[in-house]
C-alpha cells in the first residue's frame, strides 16, 4: 500500500521567518512557495534526495488551518506531519475500508507554485485515529506536476537519514506500518545501553526509527525528530557555524562509522541531529 515516505511536516508561526532559517539549514532554497486556499494553509516545500520537507503555516480558514492552529496552540511549533505515498488513493481507500476502519474517500488537492506559478495536483487520504494514534498522518497520491530538485554540495543537507517516533505501543505499530501499510520491519530489538526496544522501518532510502516507552496508557505514537545526512561533517559544521547557527561539536555517533552533530537552533523546535556516514 505504502511506496514512500512522501514528505515530513513542520508547522510554524511565520512561514517567511521559517524559511529563511530551513534554507540556512539546509544550504539550499524552496523549489515551491505556495498556498492550499482550499485548506488555508500556505507552504513552503525543500526538495532532497529521498523525501521533502514542509513548512506549513495557517493562512485563511480551512480544514488545514485549523489543524496547523490547533497544533501551534497545544505543542508550539515543531515536527507535526507525517506524509505516506501511494500508487492509488482510492484502492487504499477500499482496502483500509474493508479491514473495518472507516475513512472520507481521497480528496482532490491543488498547488500553485509562486515561483512559476506551475500547478501540481495530488490526492490526499485522510487516515482514521485508530492508525494514526496521535500523529497528523495522511496518505499522498500524486497525480501531476513535480518538484525541482536542487543542486546539493558536500556543504549542505542532501537527504533524510531517518525520522524518529516515540511510541508507548511497539507490537500495535508493528501490526499498522508492516502488516497494513506494507513497510519493511528490518529491525526488532532492544538496546541493553537504553534498555528501551526499538525499531526501524526502511524505505526509500531512509529509515522510520521507532523508540517503546512501554506504559499502562491507551496506545499513543508521537513525532519527535529527524536526523539529516551530509556528505561532509565538517565543511556543514563549518557553513553553520558561520552562518550564526548553533551546533554542538562533532563526535562520533552511535552506529559504527558515523560521526554526528547536534543542531541547537533555527530548527523551529524539531530535535535535530547531522550525521556523516564514513563507510
Amino acid at each position: 500500500m505504502i511506496k514512500a515516505l512522501d514528505h515530513i511536516i513542520i508547522a510554524v508561526e511565520n512561514l517567511d521567518e521559517a524559511t529563511k532559517n530551513y534554507e540556512l539549514l539546509l544550504g539550499c532554497s524552496p523549489v515551491w512557495k505556495g498556498e492550499h486556499k482550499a485548506y488555508g494553509t500556505a507552504n513552503s516545500l525543500f526538495n532532497l534526495e529521498n523525501t521533502y520537507l514542509e513548512l506549513l503555516s495557517a493562512k485563511g480558514e480551512g480544514f488545514g488551518a485549523d489543524v496547523i492552529n490547533h497544533i501551534l496552540s497545544e505543542n508550539g511549533e515543531g515536527l507535526s506531519g507525517l506524509v505516506l505515498s501511494t500508487k492509488d488513493a482510492h484502492k487504499a481507500f477500499t482496502t483500509l475500508t474493508s479491514y473495518g476502519y472507516t475513512l472520507g474517500e481521497p480528496a482532490d488537492g491543488e498547488g500553485t507554485n509562486d515561483k512559476d506559478s506551475q500547478i501540481r495536483k495530488w490526492k490526499n487520504l485522510f487516515l482514521p485515529p485508530e492508525l494514526t494514534r496521535g500523529i497528523f498522518a495522511f496518505l499522498i497520491e500524486h497525480v501531476d506536476g513535480s518538484l525541482e530538485m536542487p543542486s546539493f554540495n558536500d556543504a549542505s543537507i542532501h537527504k533524510l537519514d531517518h525520522l524518529v517516533i516515540n511510541t508507548n505501543d511497539a507490537d500495535g505499530f508493528i501490526e499498522i506500518y508492516q502488516d497494513i501499510y506494507g513497510i519493511r520491519l528490518a529491525l526488532d530489538k532492544v538496546i541493553d545501553a537504553w534498555k528501551k526496544r526499538m525499531l526501524f522501518f526502511r524505505l526509500n532510502k531512509t529509515t522510520i526509527e521507532v523508540v517503546e516507552e512501554k506504559d499502562a496508557n491507551s496506545a499513543v505514537d508521537k513525532l519527535w525528530g529527524l536526523a539529516w545526512s551530509v556528505r561532509n561533517l565538517k565543511e556543514t559544521h563549518a557553513r553553520l557555524t558561520n552562518a550564526g547557527i548553533q551546533i554542538s561539536e562533532i563526535k562520533p555517533g552511535i552506529k559504527e562509522n558515523t560521526k554526528v552533530a547536534t543542531v541547537k537552533s533555527h530548527t523551529h523546535n524539531v530535535p535535530t541531529l547531522l550525521i556523516e556516514h564514513l563507510d
